[in-house]
């Protein structure tokens, strides 16, 4: 093939009409994520951006709108429990999941319900010293 595949520029989530300051007060207040200003032709669609690291999470308007339920993303994190505190003290409910060998992960949902992993890989100790 002639081609690379090189990374993820972005994830799309969902969200219904006019739920634009939600997704601020979600993903930038209680997440931590910074907003990423939309082009202008792009703002009349509605939604918001944001971004971490070198990854943007896309909060597009759709309608009628459904939440994703099984499709997600899955951010990995360092200090999950940490996190895990942090989203208790903001009222936002998570389902651990131990099915995963070698990490720590739960899901939760954003104010939409769309699906959302987070997860922390346990170091391996090899016994070597």
């Amino acid at each position: 093939m002639s081609f690379i595949f090189k990374a993820i520029d972005h994830i799309q989530l969902a969200a219904p009409k006019g739920s634009e300051g939600v997704a601020r007060n979600f993903y930038k207040d209680i997440l931590g994520f910074m907003e990423v200003e939309k082009p202008d032709e792009l703002k009349k669609r509605g939604g918001v951006w944001f971004s971490f690291g070198n990854y943007q999470i896309h909060v597009g308007i759709e309608e009628p709108f459904t939440p994703a339920k099984k499709a997600h993303p899955a951010f990995e994190v360092e200090n999950i429990e940490a996190l895990e505190q942090h989203l208790s003290k903001n009222d936002i409910h998570i389902i651990k999941d131990d099915n995963l060998p070698g990490a720590k992960r739960f899901y939760l949902h954003d104010p939409f319900g769309n699906r959302i992993e987070v997860l922390e890989w346990l170091e391996v100790d090899c016994g070597e010293e």
